[in-house]
C-alpha cells in the first residue's frame, strides 16, 4: 500500500490545474453539495412554516401536508437566488468552494447578476445540460454555451 501524497504534492497538482476548465465529475460533485445546501434550506423553511402553524393553532397542530406541486416551486424559488447571488458576488457556490471551482464569463470576470439569474434558471430547468461537458472540446455545459460562461479550477484566494 502506498503512503498518502504529501500536502505539498497536492498543492502543486492544484496549481497545475489552476485556470483550466473543470470536468463533469467535479462539477456534478459540486452540484450535489449545492443540492444538499438547498435541501437543508428547504427543510428549515418547512420547519418555520410548521412552527408558525403551531403558534397560531397549538391545540390542533399537524405537520403541513399536500405539498406536492409546491415542493419543486419552493426549490426553484430558493435555489435561483442562492445560485445567482453566489455566482455574481464571488463566482462560487458552497459546492464550488469545496471543490475549488469558479464560474465566470470568458474573460474571467464575475457574472453580471442578470446573466447569473438566467444561468441559474437554465440549470434548474434543464440540469441534464451539465452532461454536455464531456462532449464539448472546451468542457462547457449547454448552459455555458448559451450564456457565454465557463467553470474553471480556482483555488487561489483573490485580493
Amino acid at each position: 500500500m502506498s503512503a498518502p501524497a504529501p500536502a505539498t504534492t497536492v498543492r502543486l497538482r492544484g496549481r497545475s490545474l489552476q485556470g483550466r476548465r473543470a470536468g463533469v465529475v467535479t462539477r456534478v460533485a459540486a452540484a450535489a453539495i449545492d443540492l444538499a445546501v438547498i435541501l437543508v434550506g428547504l427543510a428549515a423553511g418547512y420547519a418555520a412554516v410548521a412552527g408558525v402553524v403551531f403558534v397560531l393553532n397549538p391545540r390542533s397542530f399537524s405537520w403541513p401536508t399536500g405539498l406536492g406541486w409546491s415542493l419543486p416551486v419552493a426549490v426553484v424559488v430558493l435555489a435561483t437566488p442562492y445560485l445567482a447571488v453566489c455566482w455574481s458576488a464571488c463566482g462560487r457556490t458552497v459546492g464550488d468552494l469545496f471543490l475549488g471551482l469558479r464560474v465566470c464569463v470568458r474573460d474571467g470576470q464575475l457574472l453580471h447578476p442578470g446573466r447569473a439569474v438566467v444561468r441559474a434558471l437554465g440549470y434548474l430547468i434543464f440540469p441534464a445540460g451539465l452532461f454536455w461537458v464531456p462532449f464539448d472540446a472546451s468542457r462547457r455545459s449547454l448552459q455555458d454555451v448559451l450564456f457565454a460562461t465557463m467553470v474553471v479550477y480556482d483555488w487561489e484566494a483573490r485580493g
